[in-house]
């Protein structure tokens, strides 16, 4: 095993092995994975901010680099399907097994690896509210900040993903009129029917979207996650909620496409609230600017991904921005998750390469 991998594998086994699932979003700046980076950090400055409810972020930099590193510590919680203690790495032949190992501990491990091996400038911004939340810790690092470089961690396979689909969720409240299912006006008056008309308009918009396309991604990738309401059957339902979401293809105006859909519903039958919103990526600008920055660094491009990552945030704020690190999304949210050795060691010799490009 070489030194390097060595490093990089003793960072992953700590952050493994501190217990950052979200859900529950329990943590905290006092929580000793903060401890750690700092330790793991000396020499940078260092900022530790808690935003509450689980958002807390730890921007790091030494001197003064063209570009920030982004890696989110949160992880998808276990599920009891895991063979191993998910918070004890595995290394077992070429694989490094552990909750994050994959997405995306295994990059932040590869950059404190990083940090460590060379004095050049440097700067990391560690989150923790990527996996379920606002992704609260990247907006507010991004708001009055001058626009600059950002490369986000999360798997790719060592490759540069410059576009992804973007990401917006709904919940709607539809009303009704409540009575007896034998008067004829159930047909109308059921909250239930008027959800399922919006329901069937908004499928059959999603098939006329099928013909566009952005490389391998087709359409919006629309999805009815949750429908309830109504009593019984003999009684017209006085209320129904859907919950729901798309994601559109890159270069698209998500609330645009999002606020489209949601017309489709009868006028007066619903208050619609926004949950989750993503922009795709690139956000307010062509892929000009990544393409430049991905060549620069000597990194190969990726086709356009259809997962949402917080670089659209970046994006959207007027930085340069594109996903790269190791591990296959393919293995990201699994029992057993797991990342390459091979894959570390490489992305620790990457990081470090771009790094020194500001020594």
């Amino acid at each position: 095993m070489s030194e390097a991998l060595a490093g990089v594998l003793a960072h992953l086994t700590r952050l493994v092995g501190f217990d950052t699932q979200n859900p529950p979003r329990a943590l905290t700046a006092a929580a000793p994975l903060f401890g750690y980076l700092r330790d793991a950090l000396a020499g940078f400055e260092i900022e530790i901010l808690d935003l509450g409810d689980g958002s807390v972020s730890c921007f790091a930099q030494r001197g003064a680099p063209k570009r920030v590193f982004n890696c989110h510590l949160d992880t998808v919680p276990a599920t009891a399907k895991w063979t191993r203690d998910p918070f004890t790495l595995s290394v077992e032949g070429a694989r490094a097994y552990g909750l994050g190992a994959c997405d995306i501990k295994g990059a932040a491990a590869c950059l404190l690896h990083v940090a460590q091996t060379t004095t050049a400038p440097m700067a990391l911004l560690l989150t923790t509210d990527e996996e379920a939340g606002p992704a609260a810790c990247c907006r507010h690092f991004v708001q009055g900040r001058a626009p600059g470089e950002a490369i986000v961690c999360e798997p790719t396979r060592g490759e540069a993903v410059l576009a992804h689909r973007g990401i917006i969720t709904y919940s709607g409240a539809f009303n009704g009129v409540a009575g007896h299912s034998s008067h004829p006006r159930a047909l109308h008056d059921n909250a239930l029917h008027a959800l399922t008309r919006w329901a069937s308009r908004a499928l059959a918009f999603a098939e006329t979207q099928e013909a566009e396309a952005v490389g391998a991604l087709r359409g919006v990738a629309m999805n009815m996650g949750r429908f309830e309401g109504g009593e019984k059957p003999n009684m017209i339902a006085s209320s129904a909620e859907v919950h729901w979401g798309l994601r559109p293809l890159p270069g698209a105006d998500v609330r645009a496409v999002g606020q489209a859909v949601c017309d489709l519903a009868e006028p007066g039958r619903v208050v619609w609230r926004e949950g989750f919103y993503g922009a795709a990526l690139p956000a307010r600008q062509g892929i000009e600017a990544a393409q430049a920055l991905a060549a620069c660094l000597g990194l190969k491009e990726a086709a356009p991904v259809p997962f949402w990552t917080e670089a659209a945030i970046f994006s959207e704020a007027g930085w340069t921005a594109l996903v790269c690190g190791p591990g296959d999304i393919a293995q990201a949210h699994t029992a057993d998750e797991w990342v390459s050795l091979a894959e570390l060691e490489a992305a620790a010799a990457r990081y470090l390469r771009i790094v020194e490009m500001d020594g």
